[in-house]
């Protein structure tokens, strides 16, 4: 049997079988871990199980430069799979190796799904940012990810030729299940395709895969907001989809392009609070509607020669001033509650809480009940 180092026949398995996938890139950064690990310079035919499960255990407690923490146990499971398809081609079609040595080795757990929510201010900050940002592109991309649940792959894929704004479609002809899909567009997607200067043809966004990963790492870390995944936004926006109540499971299936409904309810992490109103049914539902706005809102009280300063911070109207800081916390309750009250009879939309802009340090930041029956200090 012909001896062939491993990394030959890696460089080779790139060439004729990774280049043939939809996730030619992806394994293309596998194929180069595993090439440059002690596995590139064994001869196939010699690697053992052992050496996997070596390779394996290195893997999860190696470290990722860019992230400075290990490797998750999803990353060394792709390149377990890959390795074992590597050595199905070597044994079956190349004849270079007699046994596929993955076959026997222990697979780390698989992580639990992600569950990761935008928080509505984490929202604003990363809109706000995006909408200054030079490219304009990254505010547009970020907008149809939230309203039409698309990958990153297919909205950096989309082309003018397929975008119909009068039906408010967009054809992806090639997605990542293999299958073309047309996407209902909302109001504000066909907005955001209307502002972006509508073409005849050519692709829609200039950004690369690289690119639009490189800048959403450089936001978050400009606007100190940690865990969140380009790819939670689509997660985020399934979950939406559902919450609207309007869409059964076939339909959200249809817009977000999942095959399996089982791995759609992965995607389907309801807010508790959207489902709280639900267990009363009927029984007093519009004395709850009231009291599910009357709730704490953030804010932050500035004390100056013997002065405080009270703002609510997400109301930029409510700011109170006085010599006592008991007083000052009382009169910025009665007036949030006034405000949440006056909103509530003219029909405004209520802004919930934790959506100010501004930073500040969160040690200095507490919460003003409208409802609170008293404070525990007595009043000067």
């Amino acid at each position: 049997m012909k001896k062939v180092k491993m990394q030959a026949a890696l460089d080779k398995y790139l060439r004729t079988i990774s280049i043939l996938k939809k996730g030619y890139e992806n394994e293309k950064h596998r194929v180069s871990a595993i090439g440059k690990s002690f596995l590139g310079d064994l001869v196939v035919s010699q690697v053992t199980s052992v050496d996997i499960a070596n390779y394996r255990d290195l893997r999860l407690q190696h470290t990722n430069p860019k992230t400075n923490k290990t490797l998750s146990t999803s990353t060394v499971r792709l390149e377990l799979s890959l390795l074992s398809s590597f050595f199905d081609i070597a044994r079956i079609e190349w004849g270079i190796c007699e046994k596929n040595p993955v076959s026997n080795v222990r697979k780390p757990k698989a992580a639990a799904g992600r569950d990761r929510r935008l928080t509505n201010r984490e929202e604003r900050l990363i809109l706000r940012y995006a909408h200054s940002f030079s490219n304009k592109d990254l505010y547009a991309i970020i907008v149809i990810a939230l309203e039409t649940a698309m990958r990153q792959g297919e909205i950096l894929a989309l082309r003018w030729e397929h975008i119909n704004l009068k039906s408010r479609i967009a054809h992806l002809p090639d997605t990542k299940n293999g299958t073309k899909r047309d996407v209902p567009l909302s109001n504000k997607a066909k907005e955001i395709f209307v502002k972006l200067g509508v073409k005849t043809s050519g692709k829609v966004f200039s950004y690369t895969s690289e690119g639009i990963k490189s800048t959403w790492r450089f936001m978050l870390i400009k606007l100190g907001i940690q865990n969140l995944h380009f790819h939670d936004l689509r997660h985020e926006a399934v979950s939406r989809l559902f919450e609207l109540g309007t869409l059964d499971m076939l339909e959200v299936a249809h817009i977000s392009g999942h095959k399996s409904l089982s791995m759609l309810k992965r995607y389907t992490h309801l807010r508790s609070s959207r489902l709280v109103s639900k267990l009363e049914g009927n029984k007093n539902k519009g004395r709850q509607a009231v009291l599910d706005y009357l709730v704490p809102y953030p804010a932050i009280c500035i004390s100056e020669n013997e002065k405080f300063t009270l703002r609510i911070l997400d109301f930029d109207d409510i700011v109170i001033n006085g010599d006592c800081q008991i007083r000052v916390r009382r009169e910025a309750q009665d007036a949030l509650l006034r405000k949440i009250l006056n909103m509530i009879k003219h029909s405004l939309p209520i802004i919930e809480p934790d959506q100010y802009l501004e930073t500040f340090d969160e040690n200095s930041v507490f919460m003003i009940d409208p409802l609170a029956v008293d404070f525990t200090e007595n009043l000067h």
